[in-house]
């Protein structure tokens, strides 16, 4: 059973394809409140695991926002009003962090935002979209299901669909997002100061990872692994299958990652440069974030997946070995959102 949730591809550091574009940094460095996340470094997780160095790129605050998401949806409506005269309606399906941050940015330039959400989000989470100026709609139904009502209510005059996750015929909004995340990548060079031997990477549709695979992959030496909650797990299904699989997804405390099928636009990237894939439970979810907290990291089971990904490859040699890893290697998690992202799940309610 433990290697139905495990992926591997050694291949896959062989594979090349071009660095991301650098002008969304350029742009995000002139919205108010930027500033780089901190990049923390935890040596009792680094003995715990194995490693030289441990550290997590902490998004629990970006922005304002209490997730990564926001960098991807401000740099896409960005591109999108370049080309569109307003007003608008920006529509967009989401389970909380990327509608949220879809709602921030158009409320401070001006236009509507239009939400769709899924069934299982948190009653807080919908009020926060809301509450940035939003008109949500709730779906009953599961993540798949709200894009595609999105996608219907977008094809209406005056509104626009901006999206993170792609397909056949939906992709250039997608890769904007994806272009957005590429500043987190950045920031992360520069702090680090050396090539880390494994990112991981929570996965839902696979955009950030996405975005991961195409900045390491422009050179050598990282290996990149996706975390998926057992219950939701359609990238690692995906490449155990070699083609994108649409799956029937779960209840999970991973929220942000309850979704069933691949972005097409990632999936190339996915398929050909991602080193490993893992899924765990909820409750390897529930601990990493407990474990997190304790060392000072706001970390929500989202953000804390990265954590329970790396213990369950690093706990086994055959995985360790898959992963390449040298000894005393830097290993670098993303805390993909914090504990006020999902107003289900406080640091109280961890602890439990």
């Amino acid at each position: 059973m433990l290697n139905s949730y495990w992926y591997a591809n050694p291949a896959a550091r062989d594979w090349k394809c071009p660095p991301p574009p650098d002008r969304a940094r350029e742009f995000h460095a002139t919205l108010t409140g930027y500033s780089p996340t901190p990049l923390i470094e935890l040596p009792t997780l680094a003995e715990e695991l194995g490693v030289g160095r441990l550290l997590v790129k902490d998004e629990s605050s970006r922005l304002g926002l209490p997730a990564f998401k926001a960098l991807g949806a401000s740099w896409a409506i960005h591109r999108v009003l370049e080309r569109r005269e307003g007003p608008l309606t920006l529509v967009t399906a989401t389970d909380g962090n990327h509608g949220r941050a879809v709602a921030r940015m158009a409320a401070l330039l001006g236009q509507r935002a239009r939400v769709f959400v899924p069934g299982g989000v948190h009653p807080e989470a919908v009020a926060a979209i809301a509450g940035e100026g939003a008109e949500v709609t709730e779906v009953d139904g599961a993540y798949d299901e709200a894009v595609e009502q999105a996608a219907s209510a977008a094809a209406e005059p005056g509104a626009v669909l901006v999206q993170d996750t792609a397909w056949a015929g939906y992709e250039e909004t997608p890769g904007w997002i994806v272009e957005g995340y590429a500043t987190l990548f950045a920031e992360l060079d520069e702090q680090l100061g050396e090539t880390p031997g494994l990112v991981a990477v929570p996965a839902g549709v696979g955009s950030l990872a996405q975005a991961a695979v195409t900045h390491y992959r422009a050179r050598r030496g990282t290996a990149v692994m996706t975390v998926e909650p057992e219950t939701a797990s359609c990238v690692l299904t995906s490449l155990r299958a070699g083609e994108p699989v649409r799956i029937d997804t779960g209840d999970t405390i991973m929220a942000g990652l309850n979704c069933g099928t691949p972005s097409s636009l990632a999936w190339p990237y996915l398929r050909n440069g991602l080193d490993a894939a893992v899924a765990v439970p909820d409750d390897e979810g529930a601990r990493a974030a407990r474990d997190l907290l304790a060392l000072g990291v706001d970390a929500g089971p989202c953000g804390a997946a990265s954590l329970a990904g790396v213990r369950a490859a690093l706990g086994s040699d055959e995985r360790r070995s898959a992963l390449g890893l040298r000894p005393g290697v830097a290993v670098v998690l993303l805390n993909t959102e914090g504990t006020t992202a999902n107003p289900a799940l406080s640091p109280a309610g961890l602890t439990d």
